[in-house]
């Protein structure tokens, strides 16, 4: 588990609960989100480990922010009370102190530009992709298609349907494992076309730091590239109807030759059966006049 990860100080036996509970899971599910867990989840991606920068980036000026004002604050309430100061200042401006409240913001909203514009610049802005998957979002499962990977003279391509309490492998987590993963190799950068076929939902993956709509009628683009391997979780992060809540992903991330095995494996396993050509016209097209 990252070192990143923090918690909250609980007394007593809540704390104690918490912590047990961050060492059983943190242990069986490294790549999840644990009890009592501040912050991101554990970054698997550049993408990701530069939000999480960022992220830490806001907590530090937002902290100063506060301590700032509070500071002031006490300062107004402890020496501009009507007892320590009865007799009130007759005063109305004061040039430095309006300069500064307004350049100080500047400064500041200066800081977050440069790094923020980076960030969604390299989420837009995918690199030369070793691998194309599209993910079409239905109510309410994911379909899975790898557009360079075909058998049979079709892609391969699979649904990816959450499976029920009494389907699950002992330790799959509840509420996120499917039945067919994705999987993708370590160290490549992954182009994720995105779709859907009835209403809007969106593919989320925080452990990658991708989170883009799904639209129907309208392709939407985004990449990640796993540093490390591993199965990550997601869930549609758009209200697409009643089963909303039950539309997970799971990512699996394998070395290269793993990755290389498994694509035979899948092209045996999800190939789509060969479109029928019938040899001579049937006899409804005959009498439609088709040739």
């Amino acid at each position: 588990m990252s070192n990143r990860s923090k918690y909250f100080a609980l007394p007593g036996l809540a704390f104690a609960a918490g912590i047990a509970s961050i060492m059983i899971s943190g242990a069986a599910y490294a790549e999840l989100p644990v009890n009592w867990q501040m912050g991101f989840q554990a970054a698997a991606s550049p993408i990701m480990e530069d939000i999480n920068n960022f992220h830490n980036l806001l907590l530090a000026l937002t902290g100063g922010i506060v301590l700032l004002v509070f500071v002031l604050l006490a300062n107004v309430v402890v020496r501009f009370n009507a007892r320590a100061n009865p007799k009130a200042a007759t005063f109305t401006h004061n040039t430095i102190l309006e300069v500064a409240w307004t350049a100080i913001p500047i400064f500041i909203l200066l800081i977050i530009a440069i790094p923020s514009f980076r960030l969604m610049y390299a989420e837009d802005v995918a690199p030369e992709a070793g691998l194309t998957l599209k993910l079409t979002g239905n109510q309410w499962y994911w379909t899975a298609e790898y557009p360079d990977v075909t058998a049979n003279g079709a892609p391969v391509s699979y649904d990816m349907v959450m499976l029920e309490d009494a389907e699950r492998p002992a330790g799959a987590p509840r509420l996120l494992a499917v039945d067919n993963e994705l999987v993708v190799p370590v160290d490549t950068v992954v182009r994720v076309i995105v779709t859907a076929s009835d209403v809007i939902h969106a593919f989320a993956m925080p452990a990658m730091g991708v989170k883009i709509d799904a639209v129907p009628g309208r392709l939407n683009e985004t990449w990640f590239k796993a540093t490390r391997e591993g199965t990550f979780y997601g869930q549609c992060s758009e209200l697409c109807g009643a089963r909303h809540a039950f539309m997970p992903l799971a990512l699996k991330v394998v070395s290269e030759p793993a990755f290389a095995v498994w694509i035979e494996a899948a092209k045996l396993k999800y190939a789509a059966a060969p479109a029928r050509i019938p040899a001579k016209p049937s006899t409804e097209l005959a009498a439609a006049g088709a040739p």
